[in-house]
């Protein structure tokens, strides 16, 4: 009876290394079919799991109220499974190089308590050969076993796209990879347990390492291209989104947007591939452009803003910008790399007090790592400015009529008391330009130009 066949009769079990947004929703799916050790480091967190909290919001906490997972942060604990799945980040540090600490440190803790037999599958982003030349080291110092003979080593790129509830881990292809063909074949059988989709059997564990990067990483540079296309065309004064929507017509026109990007996948991957490339003795061009522009888009944005509000004669500094929504993207209280505080640091370089309004971020991670307290929309008055980062449901269900209701109110926002004041003017004969007093960021387009522009504000989006 191989390990697959004990894993399926209860016999062994599985062990989820990292419970966070990828991690969490693994151990949820295998505990449906197996039996799970659910691990992290973080006490905090373990404890909201336990009271049945899901405070990443992937699977809700009816869930996670009625999951079958042992969660626990007791490593010790992870000597009962015999099939490890490790799940944690792998950050970028300030200089864009791999921090790979996070893997580092799990594949000492796993190391500690591996028992022979065991099967260890990496699903963090990495570059091709941190599996077998980082991690595995790593495993054999801290086990005293030998790879390849007391236990085995796989790879398999974890796709989870964080708050989209279409393509989950069961519906989406895995790409699978082991050290050898029974590693493989183990690996492979185990994930079909919860994959519907099905799996992708990958040549060599450095094959799935690579195509884990690309995927990203081509992501990446499609979004700058409508960011490059975005600036353009925001000189020559025209609006992207009715270029891209003329063009999509087409039907090999590729669906993508201009934005924000950030995260922990999109805007990181792409500098794990290029680091490597940098070791091998090739310096990347496309990729490396693109992030670039990638990277510069929160200074753009908060550029244009500031230059929206010139144009309708507001004191810059001192002025109160409303920001809605902060995490890395949207309907997931993420906040990992969002490239939405560039946008606020750089406004507050200018002297622009920033009001952050977001229900759906985590409010102790952006405190602890960004310093931002969050404000109440009902909270929002009298600002001279809006901007719509990220398109929440609950930010699509705010009307324009409501977003005007924030601004200072101004002499040319209430036409009829002026008429009261100066019956002589002829407001038929007030210029377009003269009547927006307030500006609207809508970064994603999630309001209507024409409406926005008729109701008298100062609409810019990319």
């Amino acid at each position: 009876m191989n390990l697959y066949e004990q894993i399926v009769n209860r016999q062994e079990k599985i062990s989820l290394v990292g419970l966070g947004y990828v991690g969490m929703p693994i151990a949820v799916a295998f505990a449906k079919k197996v039996d799970v050790i659910g691990f992290d480091i973080n006490k905090q967190k373990i404890e909201l799991y336990k009271n049945g909290i899901d405070p990443t919001k992937e699977v809700g906490n009816e869930i996670i109220k009625n999951t079958t997972v042992q969660f626990t942060s007791d490593e010790s604990k992870l000597k009962e499974a015999k099939f490890h799945i490790v799940a944690v980040p792998t950050p970028v540090r300030d200089d864009h190089t791999p921090d790979l600490t996070p893997v580092e440190s799990a594949s000492r803790t796993l190391g500690k308590n591996l028992t022979k037999g065991s099967i260890v599958v990496f699903e963090s982003t990495v570059y091709p050969g941190v599996t077998e030349d980082i991690c595995v080291p790593i495993l054999e110092k801290e086990s005293g076993l030998k790879c390849g003979v007391d236990f085995k080593v796989g790879y398999s790129p974890e796709r989870i796209n964080p708050g989209d509830k279409v393509h989950r881990l069961e519906t989406i292809t895995k790409v699978v990879s082991g050290q050898d063909d029974e590693a493989l074949d183990i690996i492979s059988k185990v994930y079909e347990l919860v994959v519907e989709a099905g799996v992708y059997k990958a040549e060599t564990i450095r094959v799935a390492e690579a195509a884990k990067v690309i995927e990203n990483s081509q992501r990446d540079i499609n979004i700058a291209f409508m960011n490059e296309l975005s600036i353009i065309f925001n000189k020559m004064g025209i609006d992207t989104k009715a270029v891209l929507e003329a063009a999509g017509t087409k039907w090999n026109f590729l669906n993508f947007s201009p934005g924000l990007v950030g995260g922990h996948c999109i805007g990181v991957d792409p500098y794990y591939l290029t680091y490597k490339a940098e070791q091998m003795g090739y310096h990347s061009q496309i990729i490396l452009s693109g992030r670039k522009i990638n990277d510069d888009m929160g200074k753009y944005v908060a550029e244009n803003t500031v230059k929206q509000m010139i144009k309708t004669n507001k004191q810059i500094n001192g002025a109160k910008v409303a920001l809605f929504g902060v995490t890395f993207k949207e309907n997931t209280p993420d906040v990992r790399n969002t490239k939405v505080v560039d946008v606020i640091k750089e406004l507050e370089e200018y002297g622009v007090e920033v009001k952050v309004v977001d229900p759906t971020a985590d409010k102790e991670d952006l405190r602890r790592n960004y310093g931002i307290y969050l404000s109440e929309v009902e909270d929002i008055k009298e600002i001279d400015a809006a901007i719509f980062a990220v398109p929440h449901n609950e930010f699509r269900a705010i009307q324009l009529e409501d977003v005007k209701k924030m601004f200072k109110s101004t002499e040319s926002n209430n036409v009829d008391a002026m008429k009261e004041v100066a019956a002589t003017i002829d407001f038929e004969k007030v210029t377009e330009s003269e009547r927006k007093d307030n500006v609207l960021i809508d970064l994603k387009g999630m309001f209507n130009r024409k409406e926005a522009e008729d109701a008298g504000l100062a609409y810019w989006r990319l």
